[in-house]
């Protein structure tokens, strides 16, 4: 889900969002088991376990592929954050959106360049953060 489209992501809120994504990861950790998703990742003990139990814990986009690679047939971590940010760079393009604009669309206090940060990786993004960068987005191209 990170990696692939979710249906009319502008549909829903920045949270239905993110929680989809932590159906999903706690999905994943249900079916790998979480001593092996630990053993596989760098993610800690407490969060995979919280997952399991449908708590939502903080989480980067990068802990999060890192749990969703662990799954089998998964691409590996790196393409499944690849495809996250490819995915953002896609919808900002279609919407005609620079980053000042998503900024400001973000309805926080988040600059610019930490926004660009983000996207291009050279930032970590929180699941929480990504949820309402791409609910932005989708909203734009829905616009």
């Amino acid at each position: 889900m990170l990696y692939d489209e979710i249906s009319e992501p502008g549909e829903l809120t920045p949270e239905e969002l993110r929680e989809q994504y932590e159906a999903e990861l706690a999905e994943t950790v249900e079916t790998v088991g979480v001593d092996a998703v630990v053993e596989r990742t760098d993610v800690d003990r407490e969060v995979v376990a919280g997952l399991a139990d449908g708590a939502a814990p903080e989480l980067t986009v990068e802990d999060a592929a890192a749990i969703l690679a662990t799954a089998e047939d998964a691409p590996a971590k790196d393409a499944i954050v690849a495809e996250v940010r490819d995915h953002l760079l896609m919808g900002m393009t279609t919407a005609v959106l620079d980053v000042d604009s998503l900024a400001a669309e973000l309805d926080e206090d988040v600059e610019a360049r930490t926004v660009q940060q983000m996207v291009e990786g050279r930032r970590e993004m929180t699941l929480a953060e990504y949820a309402r960068i791409h609910h932005a987005i989708a909203e734009q191209n829905a616009a």
